[in-house]
């Protein structure tokens, strides 16, 4: 089991994610839940598809980290 972080934003019509660590892996729907879910399927799509083209699964990398300011 792996951990990617997964950065989720709102859009016009819902919601949008992306993997930093797996460039051209993204979902979008019109929950944040759904979004998740589908996040969760597409990684899960791209990792099995580098499997079969025989590409090194790239380890995570990504670090989120919340910082509070003063404004």
């Amino acid at each position: 089991m792996s951990r990617y972080t997964i950065f989720i934003q709102p859009t016009a019509t819902g919601f949008s994610a992306y993997v930093p660590d797996l460039p051209g892996c993204v979902a979008a729907a019109s929950t944040i839940d759904e979004t998740r879910e589908l996040m969760r399927e597409a990684i899960e799509f791209h990792l099995e598809g580098m499997q079969l083209h025989g590409e090194a699964i790239p380890e995570p990398t990504a670090l989120v980290e919340e910082i509070e300011v003063g404004v």
